[in-house]
């Protein structure tokens, strides 16, 4: 789904969401042996794995809570990674090189003007009650986001072209488009079961956490949850890719980095992802543990409140009225050292942040020409707040339109050192051009997000493969229907040169002109001032290998484990000491190997996380 991370589906959606995004997988896992009675998320105090007990737990620390479980509503990273462990969509992605695999779709074919596609759905899926799944499943999720705004929260984007949605049998489904599409073989929707979800009322306020086992087709089973708290999965044992090799998968929060990297030493967990280069350094020295650090999928950037607005015309929030003006935005970008932060906060684990696609997606990777770029230049910076008319007054400060001392206040995720870290080099850098810095720094930063009561903000989305969805969160369209509701907006942006571009994207099938008209997208998002890409963190993790005998990483070569575009991960992960068979006995088919399902204790907002009701990157996946 959406990544964004996101905020990594980042705000949004997603990441994907994030849009966070929107933003798409989980990754990352562990094994976990445990005594009999602990060592689980209800155990205040789990205590290492024993190997007298058989029983095969793979426990993964995150640093970010779940947003809703329902994945009509879900934006955030853990939350997206979480419903493609639960519901299998129509197509995956290929964990070597992202290409469109079958997931419930075994193939999919367009008609000759592109306007009508045909998938046919495989039969030998089942809901883990025992019902088949069929076409009429992912008809029904289709037209209920097609005619219900609730439903269309997280991933109304994917079918906000479409014109009907049919399934003239089990196995045959029909949509049609309005225009063509060219997201047709990377739909990000998990497809749910219609005889479970035809029940529910309101899709908007429904978050699917009330009654467990919850059903669903993916390679995990949801059978607890707690909210801040954990999320527990055990294996589809009727999935048709085969089922994990883990008894069990848990997700369990972790408000403190340092507590989690604890808990992944002493065994407790057995996978820790977004580690500081400090705990990098430290577990590489440590046996049983090995460091993952690969090229990231999401970017980390600084998002400008342009004037929070809805589709009503309606405008709200409080945001500082010196940042409508684009050079003041551009004067920011000129006042930020990438390479000190490069340097200095990441120390070498992400590179230089440019276009608004990170590099690791080749096709879609942007950055502007000498002529273009805003680089690091703060007498030029200061140049254009004066031209701006922000000139400094008889202190040394600038002013806003009112007289007022300029005074930026800061979203920060208080769970993300970077996010402190980048702070403490603003307010030096933004200080120097007579410009004050207030870093807010909150456990949740949907409120004030939603409400547009910022000036600017740390946000960061994991991006898709297809990134159609990071993207669509800057058009107009995704913009709150009024003041009151909810949108799929990152962070208000409403631009009609950017919407053309987009629709011109969307519509166009073939992929070097794709390519071309989505890298216009990045350049008019990078002219404009709003999305300041500081940087292309590198996914750095570590798991134990003492519980973990071998786990896919995604890309296969130099890839990441936790947010995948897919399942991947998780469900090929295999226990230390297996010889390969799965948890039943039975041996694991499919792209990968087979993988467990476990418990994920969530509890809190973590560092890039993808906030799908504020919209913000996502970190949606």
């Amino acid at each position: 789904m959406n990544t964004q991370d996101q905020h990594d589906r980042g705000h949004p959606r997603p990441g994907t969401r994030l849009r966070l995004p929107r933003l798409v997988a989980v990754a990352g896992a562990a094994a976990l042996t445990l005594s009999a009675g602990l060592a689980t998320p209800l155990n205040p105090a789990p205590q290492q794995a024993q190997a007298k007990e058989s029983k095969k737990v793979l426990t993964v620390a995150v640093a970010q809570s779940v947003d809703s479980l329902s994945p009509f509503l879900a934006s955030r990273l853990v939350s997206t990674s979480i419903h493609r462990l639960m519901y299998e969509y129509l197509t995956n992605y290929d964990p070597a090189d992202n290409h469109a695999i079958p997931g419930l779709a075994t193939k999919w074919e367009p008609s000759a003007d592109k306007l009508t596609w045909t998938y046919t759905i495989r039969s030998n899926s089942k809901w883990s009650d025992g019902q088949q799944a069929t076409a009429e499943d992912a008809a029904w999720t289709f037209n209920k986001m097609m005619t219900d705004p609730g439903a269309a929260t997280a991933n109304g984007s994917f079918v906000g072209n479409f014109k009907k949605v049919t399934a003239p049998s089990a196995t045959k489904l029909v949509i049609e488009l309005k225009k063509p599409q060219a997201t047709m073989a990377a739909l990000d929707v998990p497809i749910v079961p219609k005889h479970v979800w035809e029940k529910v009322g309101d899709f908007s306020k429904f978050n699917n956490d009330k009654s467990f086992p919850i059903v669903g087709n993916g390679p995990f089973i949801l059978t607890d949850y707690k909210a801040d708290s954990y999320v527990r999965l055990k294996p589809n044992k009727t999935f048709w890719r085969g089922a994990p090799k883990f008894n069990e998968l848990v997700f369990k929060y972790y408000k403190d980095g340092d507590a989690a990297v604890a808990a992944l030493q002493k065994g407790e967990v057995s996978f820790v992802s977004n580690l500081t280069p400090a705990q990098s350094a430290a577990l590489k020295s440590q046996s049983d543990i090995k460091v993952n650090d690969a090229p990231g999928r999401r970017f980390y950037a600084l998002a400008t409140n342009p004037g929070a607005q809805a589709k009503n015309g309606k405008h709200f929030g409080d945001g500082a009225e010196s940042l409508l003006d684009q050079k003041v935005r551009q004067a920011l970008f000129m006042a930020i050292d990438r390479n000190t932060l490069i340097d200095k906060v990441f120390q070498g684990h992400a590179v230089e942040g440019e276009g608004y696609i990170p590099p690791r997606f080749s096709t879609y990777f942007w950055k502007p020409s000498a002529s273009q770029e805003l680089a690091y230049d703060p007498a030029k910076a200061a140049q254009l707040l004066d031209e701006a008319g922000y000139k400094k007054n008889g202190d040394g400060k600038r002013v806003e339109k009112n007289g007022k001392p300029i005074n930026y206040r800061v979203l920060c995720h208080a769970t993300d050192p970077n996010d402190k870290a980048v702070g403490q080099y603003l307010k030096e850098w933004f200080g120097k051009l007579g410009i004050g810095v207030t870093l807010n720094c909150l456990d949740n930063v949907t409120d004030p997000w939603l409400a547009g009561t910022y000036d600017l903000a740390f946000d960061g989305w994991s991006v898709n493969p297809d990134p159609d969805f990071v993207l669509s969160i800057h058009t107009c369209a995704a913009l709150p229907a009024t003041p009151k509701d909810t949108g799929a907006t990152d962070n208000f942006i409403c631009d009609k040169k950017y919407d053309d571009l987009y629709d011109q994207q969307l519509a166009e099938y073939d992929s070097a002109k794709r390519a071309d008209l989505v890298k216009q997208m990045e350049s008019r998002l990078y002219d404009t001032g709003y999305m300041n890409v500081m940087a292309y963190p590198n996914a750095v993790e570590a798991y134990r290998t003492d519980q973990i005998k071998s786990i896919e990483t995604m890309p296969k070569a130099a890839g990441n484990i936790y947010g995948q575009d897919g399942y991947w991960s998780w469900w090929s992960a295999v226990p230390a000491g297996s010889s390969g068979a799965s948890s039943d006995g039975s041996s694991s088919t499919g792209v990968i190997i087979g993988i467990v399902a476990g418990v994920v204790v969530l509890a809190g907002a973590g560092a890039y996380f993808a906030m799908r009701r504020r919209s913000t990157a996502e970190d949606r996946e």
